[in-house]
């Protein structure tokens, strides 16, 4: 039975966030998803004009595939993704595994080297495609969002295809702010963290990369943070959940970093030298995504939220950190989850989760929902 609603975010994947044209080729690459969804994709693709290329994957055979690969395996695998990739001008992914910790078995260091060998296909992807990622719909990401399955399936909807031109026009003076700050200062409980942003570009994101979408980001020049950060939501990396991470940084660096799993953590951070550094700072401002629920295509967006990455910078906003890692924690500044204020040269841009700036009001979250 047809889903009305497949139609429309389809429709949306591939006309606002890929802008699909006549004579274009996309990659549809989906896991554990309705397939009338995928055929809603291929028909709205088809119907532009363009080609579609649809890969079909579970995360079953997934883990299999990943936890006994040898490094010739990885290597045939990266050129056999990296040679189809740049075929197309466009990508749409959307991931829809039931267990979210499906890799959390796969030993530190297969994933580690697995991970290193594939990062050429998703760097090509990500600066050289138009792309958007989403998650699907689960019982479990219900449950992690305290709703029922239904509930959350028309939260899904409704998030996922909001009016994203108008969100893209409320950024637009955020946008230019951080294009101008040169340092930023971020305060809160467990938290007071400088760096310099002079330079670097800021990238609004509203709906062209990912749905649900609503960050502001921009990337510390690589040696200049300096200071601690404690982040307030989970987070989860290959397979593994952590809480209460704690970083501490000097002159760019990850110095100390701790969490309920802290051996872990460090493991992960020691993957390459960029692993210790940081490659995006960003601010959310989805309306709709106010708590956070393990996944980070949600949690990166939420309203009065701000994240921070170590790892791999993007090319678009560069400060030359490389890395097999990309690792989004996120810190949740409003009120209710204990406040935090964040600082552009000297000027407060937002408190406990508020933008008090005029020009920056209409992100506040009663009034972009009304946008």
């Amino acid at each position: 039975m047809s889903d009305p609603r497949y139609d429309k975010l389809a429709k949306l994947l591939v006309e606002y966030s890929c802008a699909l044209k006549k004579g274009e080729s996309v990659f549809v690459d989906v896991a554990d998803i309705p397939d009338r969804m995928t055929i809603a994709l291929v028909r709205a693709a088809r119907k532009v004009g363009a080609n579609p290329i649809v890969e079909t994957r579970q995360s079953r055979v997934v883990r299999e595939l990943v936890k006994g690969a040898t490094d010739s395996h990885a290597k045939l695998t990266r050129d056999v993704e990296l040679h189809r990739m740049k075929k197309v001008q466009a990508y749409i992914a959307i991931r829809g595994a039931e267990n979210t910790s499906e890799l959390s078995d796969v030993p530190p260091k297969v994933m580690q080297a697995y991970s290193k060998t594939m990062r050429p296909v998703l760097n090509y992807r990500v600066n050289k495609t138009r792309w958007v990622v989403l998650r699907w719909p689960t019982p479990s990401m219900a449950q992690a969002a305290n709703m029922s399955t239904e509930a959350f399936e028309d939260f899904y909807f409704d998030v996922c295809t909001f009016d994203y031109r108008r969100m893209a026009k409320a950024m637009k003076p955020l946008a230019k702010r951080m294009t101008k700050a040169k340092e930023v200062r971020l305060v809160g409980p467990g938290t007071d963290l400088t760096f310099s942003i002079a330079g670097m570009p800021a990238i609004p994101c509203a709906g062209d990369r990912n749905i649900p979408d609503g960050e502001v980001f921009s990337c510390p020049t690589k040696k200049s943070c300096n200071g601690t950060i404690q982040f307030n939501t989970p987070t989860l990396y290959a397979g593994t959940k952590f809480e209460n991470v704690k970083l501490t940084l000097k002159d760019g660096k990850v110095i100390e970093a701790t969490s309920n799993n802290t051996k872990r953590l460090n493991e992960i951070l020691d993957t390459d030298a960029g692993a210790r550094y940081i490659g995006e700072f960003s601010l959310g401002v989805n309306p709709f995504v106010m708590n956070p629920m393990c996944d980070i295509l949600f949690d990166e967006k939420i309203g009065g939220s701000l994240h921070f990455t170590p790892g791999q910078a993007y090319e678009e906003c560069d400060n030359g950190n490389r890395s097999a890692v990309h690792w989004d924690m996120v810190l949740i500044q409003r009120k209710e989850w204990g406040g935090g204020e964040v600082w552009f040269d000297g000027d407060l841009i937002r408190k406990d989760g508020m933008f008090l700036p005029k020009d920056l009001q209409p992100l506040n979250p009663k009034n972009l929902k009304k946008a």
